[in-house]
């Protein structure tokens, strides 16, 4: 008899002790909500390839952040917070002494804004900026592609939401997402997973959200012109290209050197002829691994307990709107460029101006190619899609100047 209770003592002491009887706590069921969204996001990501190489780990990362007892979620918002949890200065709810785990030494690369801009390199190295340079106009598109970040910032103040806070809210408009991580982990923190998580499911569903927008802003003529071929760009173009965007945007805005020069020197690594070996590093090692560490870190500030509140629904519903903006002011602004140049421009390659490269351009190439089967503006697009890339780097540095 004394042996069963023995052994009933040892498996009832291993189950009060194990994840599965915090799900009966009065906290548990938020836990398994998060469990079945990191679930949904695997799903996505897996099933039905929405920006997978980012939202597999973002989601991987949610569910290690909710396995109660796992001691896997990001445990502070700040560097001073990260300094205190290493000296055991921190402590939870019921006074217990945080002890750092893997994850918080993880984000600590977020935090001190590293992963970001080394994404952003690699995106450099990956992009063609032909496109662009031979019509220069694209730039405009971009710009007007923004309208969504400045309008979700009025909304969000609107709300009552903090500056610094609906900043963060308003850089998911530009439909990129490691910009959006890096403003948030300099002007609100403690929003970073809600953030990083609406800003890339948008960007995943660009293909859902934005033809609707696009269809209901122009007409069936409008959608249905065929742009004349891009000029040829030279060697020397592409290599100046890099240079003079980072003097330009690093003079007017110090703020947005860190993104805009990364972005441009792995371009620069691309396009001299000269750095082959650590162009295709940056392009592949090197975005590779920190992808990983960016998307996992990033998901495991997904705790139920700073996720599940109405401040995360307000988040995710303020950037769709930010997203749906900047989706209508690329497309109205290519009206405009269709009105000036007499028919000579197809508005739908405005959309393509949010950050989402090359998804975006491959929506206006499919809603063209709908109304009009000869026609191909997946090139026509890339302007404006590389320069909402430009666009969305620039946007950030205005907002860390007038909130950071």
């Amino acid at each position: 008899m004394e042996v069963l209770q023995g052994v009933f003592e040892v498996i009832k002491s291993i189950w009060i002790n194990s994840g599965y009887a915090y799900f009966f706590t009065g906290e548990g069921w938020k836990n398994l909500i998060m469990l079945l969204v990191a679930f949904f996001f695997l799903w996505l990501g897996i099933k039905k390839g929405f920006e997978p190489l980012l939202m597999i780990p973002i989601a991987f990362g949610m569910l290690l952040a909710n396995l109660p007892g796992a001691n896997l979620a990001v445990q502070y918002h700040d560097l001073q917070g990260f300094i205190d949890l290493l000296a055991g200065r921190l402590t939870d709810s019921s006074g217990k002494v945080l002890t750092p785990g893997l994850m918080d030494f993880l984000y600590f690369g977020v935090k001190a804004g590293i992963y970001p801009p080394l994404i952003f390199l690699g995106i450099g190295a990956m992009t063609d900026f032909t496109s662009l340079i031979a019509r220069p106009s694209s730039l405009i598109l971009g710009a007007a592609a923004q309208l969504g970040i400045f309008v979700a910032y009025i909304i969000a103040i609107a709300f009552k939401f903090l500056p610094s806070e609906a900043g963060s809210i308003a850089i998911i408009g530009g439909a990129d997402g490691p910009t959006a991580i890096f403003v948030t982990s300099k002007l609100a923190p403690h929003m970073l997973g809600p953030i990083a998580v609406a800003a890339y499911s948008y960007m995943a569903l660009v293909p859902v959200i934005q033809p609707p927008i696009m269809r209901m802003l122009t007409t069936k003529k409008e959608r249905s012109v065929v742009m004349e071929n891009l000029r040829p760009v030279s060697k020397l173009e592409k290599i100046l290209f890099p240079i003079t965007v980072t003097v330009i945007v690093s003079l007017f805005l110090p703020d947005a050197a860190t993104l805009v020069g990364m972005l441009m020197l792995g371009n620069l690594l691309k396009e001299n002829g000269r750095t082959e070996r650590i162009a295709k590093a940056a392009q592949n090692e090197l975005m590779n691994i920190i992808t990983i560490m960016l998307g996992i870190s990033v998901g495991a500030t997904t705790s139920a307990q700073s996720f599940l509140n109405m401040k995360t629904v307000s988040i995710v519903v303020l950037g769709l709107v930010a997203f749906a903006f900047g989706t209508a002011g690329g497309t109205l602004f290519g009206k405009l460029m269709y009105v000036l140049t007499k028919g000579k421009v197809n508005p739908l390659i405005g959309s393509a101006g949010v950050s989402a490269v090359p998804m975006a351009a491959r929506v206006s190439q499919k809603e063209g190619q709908r109304e009009n089967p000869a026609n191909f503006l997946l090139m026509h697009a890339m302007g404006p899609n590389v320069s909402g890339v430009i666009g969305s780097a620039v946007a950030a540095g205005i907002l860390l100047t007038l909130l950071g």
